[in-house]
């Protein structure tokens, strides 16, 4: 143990000097020491990296000789320093894009490897390096990537990220869902992403600017993807891989992957089985990597089948592979081998595990549960999840480090769905492709449900609305199908439970139950679309920053049509222009749609729908800036829905004049939009029958938030102050910060207009809420607060 006392302060930077000092070594023996750059240590000792990773903070405990009190200090002082993730609409999971597990038996590409070192060694710190990892399938440029990526570690202290891009998907990730998941690493809550892949790039590159930060972005399909996820400046390092050369990426270096040679090939089967099995039959080990065409991928299945059957011989494995005939068509013809090795492997699970490989092969998205798997397969939960640990000991699948997920290596998964084609034929595949999607969709209803109150379905989304950014209305139409049925689920202990549980489960399957959507309308099961879409609109209006909801009620109000129901039709044309107006800001497309269910609820006399159609298109002439006409729309929409006595047209009543009430205001009529917001409020008080008192609650708070932003606008400002703080109290208490952040800002601005001692406070509170919901109003409350700060100098 050192004697000295370490600097009781929480700056890493100090801390770390001071150790170092103590120990009697320059930046130099440290950097020797603990295999950390001498650049990397200057940064943090110069506090320019203030939180360095947990990796790195052990190699410089254990090269300064710290005991464990003292490693403890230190990095809880690394950890002071490291970004938090920013949360904008409630509890949300970390996003995390950690590096894989790097495995033990790494073989070969020694000479590469030391270039890829030297290279970031010696780098210029302003330019960020990007190396391009190139060549042909199953070369193992992953498994280098990775091996390389966790030997540069204590290099790159604010961080290490890895991101598989699916280059060999039919349809390979986006640019710009990529950057979402790279800012989302970052501590860039969803909110706050830009929705423009151009906005999206440029704010990646402003975080990662002056970090020193390792991106492994894996299996790239061309130039055009990788390119806006490339750092811009600071001293950051990228590794890509590809199965293409990537010729047009300029200014970046070049480690090309060949195939192994044939004693490096033995030398990696050795390394899995074991030096005395291969000494005892060295032909056969030869005979083998050749039979492999050398390619690392090939070479480990072998090895790892060999693995499993310490008993085998080498050359009963040699015949077995030179007897087979068929091979992956379609791939380059350094890859041609894997299929034998493929084959072997597969034909030597047991039946169950074959099955069970071969059908997850049909799940959608990059993973899937062992409840996909079960249904897919037609096993019971249980034998599932058995399979699923089977093949992943196999290495056949990959298991997620945190969640209980799967996904495939690509060429596995190719393979895999070949054998679905010989194997099962059309009939079993379809037949287990419904059977996944109907219990998709039965779990994705009942996970959906639990974000309606009390299964209320009469609350509209913000149909009328001229500003988007007021606040949503959840749309909703009677469901006389009731709950879903949960006969044939595999694991109904699984079932979500609670907001949270509910959440999570969506946002996990997200890929998978809009698969099975797509799959219920294309095989004519419209009435499951439609409850399905219907039980997902409060959980929608939670999620505006989902694309995906366009896709959605698009294919329900398809199914509506071909079930020929005009009212169903009008309904989900509704749901599509919400989600075109405030999901894409697409206001031409929203308009055209609500047209649309105007015109459906007007051909079966449904005024409830027509109401709506009316604010729908209301909100989206008034965002093509037609004022006027927006106008006449909430006008036609209040007359019609006046005239019905239902509950339902009464909530839709409201939301409407709230809208029409702001654009009055807007338009400089404050008094009569003050008389129609009082009305509302007056419908509020004296309830409405059948609907619950939470429901109602929310309507009223946006009743005060208007009445208070109406007298605001005339100057009344001590009576503004109440409603508006009764509003904000009651969306807080909802949890709905979509709303509770233009509250707080009105709020802040009356405050100001009064001289209230919280008027900073408050203003500060609603632009961080505003920034982080992506609202245009952010600049209105950095405005206000440079106003406030302007009158107290």
């Amino acid at each position: 143990m050192h004697g000295g006392t370490t600097p009781l302060t929480g700056d890493f930077g100090q801390r770390l000097r001071h150790l170092r000092a103590r120990a009697g070594l320059s930046q130099e023996a440290l950097s020797h020491a603990a295999g950390v750059s001498v650049r990397a240590l200057a940064d943090m000792e110069r506090a320019r990296t203030r939180g360095p990773q947990r990796r790195t903070v052990q190699v410089l405990a254990e090269a300064l000789g710290l005991d464990d009190d003292e490693a403890a200090d230190l990095e809880k002082s690394a950890a002071l320093g490291r970004p938090r993730p920013r949360t904008a609409a409630g509890p949300a999971a970390p996003v995390t894009l950690a590096l894989p597990r790097d495995i033990q038996d790494f073989t070969a590409r020694v000479p590469v490897l030391a270039q890829l070192l030297n290279l970031a060694q010696g780098a210029d710190p302003s330019r960020p390096v990007v190396t391009v990892v190139a060549g042909q399938p199953g070369l193992g440029k992953t498994a280098f990537a990775v091996h390389a990526a966790h030997r540069l570690a204590p290099h790159f202290p604010d961080g290490q990220f890895a991101l598989d891009l699916h280059g060999m998907d039919p349809e390979p990730t986006t640019p710009r869902d990529a950057l979402a998941r790279l800012l989302g690493a970052m501590g860039v809550a969803d909110a706050a992403i830009p929705t423009g892949t151009d906005d999206r790039a440029g704010l990646w590159r402003s975080v990662v600017g002056d970090r020193r930060v390792l991106l492994l972005l894996d299996n790239v399909v061309d130039e055009s993807q990788v390119s806006p996820l490339l750092p811009g400046t600071g001293p950051s390092l990228t590794i890509v891989t590809s199965r293409h050369a990537l010729s047009g990426l300029e200014s970046v270096h070049r480690s090309d992957l060949a195939l192994l040679r044939r004693e490096e090939a033995v030398e990696l089967l050795t390394r899995i089985i074991g030096p005395e099995r291969v000494q005892a039959e060295t032909q056969a080990a030869r005979d083998l990597a050749d039979l492999c065409g050398h390619l690392p991928l090939a070479v480990r299945i072998a090895g790892q089948r060999l693995l499993s059957r310490p008993h085998e011989r080498l050359g009963k494995l040699v015949a077995r592979l030179a007897a087979e005939g068929r091979r992956l068509d379609g791939l380059q013809a350094g890859s041609l081998r894997v299929r034998a090795a493929f084959a072997l492997s597969y034909r030597q699970l047991p039946p169950r595990s074959r099955t069970f490989l071969r059908r997850a092969s049909l799940a959608a998205g990059a993973d899937f549960s062992p409840e996909t798997g079960a249904l897919l397969a037609g096993l019971p939960y249980d034998e599932a999840v058995a399979c699923a640990e089977e093949l992943t000991d196999a290495g056949l699948l990959q298991s997620d480090a945190a969640t209980e997920r799967y996904r495939f290596h690509d060429l596995l998964r190719l393979y895999a769905a070949e054998q679905v084609a010989a194997e099962d034929g059309p009939e079993v595949r379809d037949a287990a492709l419904d059977r996944a999607a109907r219990w998709m969709l039965r779990r994705a209803t009942a996970a959906a449900l639990h974000f309606d109150v009390e299964h209320d379905r009469t609350a509209p989304h913000d149909v009328g609305d001229p500003d988007p950014h007021d606040g949503p209305d959840p749309h909703r139409a009677p469901n006389p199908h009731g709950d879903p049925n949960p006969d044939g689920d595999p694991a109904p202990d699984g079932a979500p439970i609670g907001r949270e549980e509910a959440r999570a489960w969506l946002e996990a399957e997200r890929a998978q139950w809009l698969a099975a959507l797509r799959r219920a309308h294309g095989t004519g099961h419209h009435r499951q679309v439609l409850d399905t879409a219907e039980a997902m609109h409060w959980f929608s209006d939670l999620n505006q920053h989902w694309e995906q909801w366009v896709e959605v009620f698009q294919l329900s109000a398809a199914s509506a049509r071909s079930l020929g129901s005009r009212r169903e039709e009008a309904v989900h044309l509704n749901y599509l222009a919400w989600a075109y107006n405030l999901c894409v800001a697409d206001p031409h497309a929203a308009l055209t749609s609500a047209d649309a269910a105007l015109m459906a609820a007007r051909d079966c006399g449904d005024g409830l729908q027509e109401g709506w159609a009316l604010g729908y298109g209301a909100g989206a002439v008034h965002r093509l800036g037609r004022a006027q006409e927006a106008h006449a729309r909430l006008r036609e929409a209040a007359r019609c829905l006046a005239s019905q006595d239902s509950p339902q047209a009464r909530l839709a009543e409201l939301t409407i004049l709230n809208s029409l009430g702001n654009l009055l205001r807007q338009a400089g009529r404050a008094a009569e939009a003050l008389d129609i917001h009082r009305r509302n409020e007056r419908i509020c008080r004296a309830g409405i029958p059948g609907r619950t008192d939470e429901l109602i609650a929310l309507y009223h708070a946006v009743a005060r938030q208007q009445i208070g932003n109406d007298l605001a606008t005339l100057e009344r400002w001590e009576e503004a102050e109440p409603p508006l703080r009764q509003a904000l109290a009651a969306f807080e208490a909802a949890q709905m910060p979509a709303w509770a952040g233009p509250a707080q800002l009105d709020l802040g601005q009356v405050l100001s207009a009064t001289g209230h001692p919280d008027a900073r406070q408050t203003l500060l509170a609603a632009r961080d809420a505003l920034a982080a919901l992506k609202s245009p109003r952010q600049a209105e409350a950095t405005t206000a607060l440079a106003a406030l700060d302007e009158a107290a100098t």
